[in-house]
């Protein structure tokens, strides 16, 4: 198992991404209203107020998307739900996601463990 974590910094684009996990099988993620380091240096302290006009497209907030998959198949589903959704990634501003090893985990729907 693998936990896929995904950046989405363009939030109109969630349902879409959660349409396509249900559509490759992926039934369940979280998804959690974060704000990312550029925006809290605009906001939040005033020295480096002056860089948001240097901030590229800069959004009010962002979504992290957390979903743990089964084996690398379903991995490479879920990217490519990502990619084909959001197109290349290397753009600014568009997310970013990574995976970590799950050595254990419980509490999940029956089908996720089987």
């Amino acid at each position: 198992m693998e936990l896929l974590v995904f950046i989405l910094n363009q939030p109109e684009y969630l349902d879409e991404v959660l349409e396509g996990f249900l559509s490759v099988g992926i039934s369940g993620a979280t998804v959690i209203d974060s704000t990312g380091m550029g925006r809290t240096l605009c906001d939040k302290v005033p020295i480096f107020g002056g860089i948001r006009g240097m901030i590229q497209g800069c959004r009010p907030n962002n979504l992290t998307i957390l979903t743990v998959v089964r084996n690398k198949d379903e991995r490479d589903q879920a990217i490519k739900v990502i990619e084909g959704t959001l197109g290349d990634l290397s753009q600014p501003n568009a997310g970013f996601f990574f995976c970590l090893p799950v050595s254990m985990a419980k509490g999940f729907a029956k089908s996720l463990t089987e």
